[in-house]
Formats: C-alpha cells, structure tokens, sequence
C-alpha cells in the first residue's frame, strides 16, 4: 500500500452536490404547501394558486410571501373528563 495521494483522473468530475435555494426551504415549510401526494407539490393558499396555478416555482413566489405560515406540529390535547 502507498502512501502517496493520487488525485483523480481529469477526465471524472467530482459529485455536485445540489444546491436548495431559501425560497424552496420555506416553501417546504410552508403551511399552504401541498404535498406531491395529493398531486402536483404547489401552493394551495386561496390568493396564490389562481396566479401560480400547479406549475409552482417557489424561487418567483416563496422569498418575500406575506401569507407564509410555518408549518406545525399539532400538539396533543389532553381533555380533563
């Protein structure tokens, strides 16, 4: 075994790792963002889907949306019967 580092051939490219955008962050977070499994991933919010429709770009809509609600776990009630 040698010791030496041998970089790689120039003709492989190293793996590009795929950049997320904040917009598509807070899109993913977003309360109004309807999941792929009820059909095409967009937003559902009643002022946005008219304009945006469901071919949804989140980097033209998500940066600046005044109607953006975090997503949230709903917590348990606990009923004192």
């Amino acid at each position: 075994m040698s010791d030496t580092f041998s970089p790689a051939p120039p003709d492989e490219k190293p793996a590009e790792t795929p950049t997320v955008s904040a917009a598509v962050i807070k899109f993913k977070s977003c309360r109004w963002r309807r999941p792929p499994e009820d059909g095409p991933e967009c937003c559902g919010h009643r002022d946005v889907l008219p304009i945006a429709g469901t071919s949804f770009n989140p980097d033209a809509w998500c940066p600046d949306c005044q109607f953006f609600k975090l997503r949230r776990t709903p917590k348990k009630r606990e009923y004192g019967y």
